[in-house]
């Protein structure tokens, strides 16, 4: 098994690893995910009609309410989130989600995750050790 080791700063601690689902759209979990079903329900979004469960969720960055850390809360609690998640940067809404549901999250990589990964790549996210990997099995 071969792996890319990719450098990036911790948001919110812990390990996960899944497969690969890009977004270059912005993603407000508030009116974009439904909270029940982790089904991105935005006509117009890149992802639409996509399940974001157990995923690694790569998007640029959240937008939108700040109820959307709440919503990523409710993802948590209805086993419907994402394994984990990377943004090119990431901002508060995000962070708060994430921490307050043990979700980790990833920022500033080393390298543009939009020209190292593709969607179905499997993908370990270490936030506590600040690396993500690409494996390649």
């Amino acid at each position: 098994m071969v792996t890319i080791k990719i450098e990036c700063r911790t948001i919110a601690r812990g390990v996960a690893e899944g497969e690969v689902l890009l977004s270059e759209d912005a993603l407000s979990f508030l009116g974009n995910v439904d909270p029940k079903t982790g089904v991105v329900v935005d006509p117009g979004h890149a992802i639409y009609g996509e399940c974001i469960k157990d995923r690694i969720l790569v998007f640029p960055h959240g937008k939108g309410s700040t109820v959307g850390s709440y919503v990523i809360y409710q993802l948590k609690k209805n086993n419907v989130s994402p394994a984990a998640m990377i943004n090119i940067d990431s901002e508060p809404i995000v962070a708060v989600g994430a921490i307050i549901s043990d979700i980790p999250l990833v920022d500033r990589l080393d390298k543009d995750p939009f020209t190292i990964f593709k969607n179905g790549d499997r993908v370990k996210v270490d936030s506590t050790g600040g690396f993500v990997e690409l494996i390649d099995s």
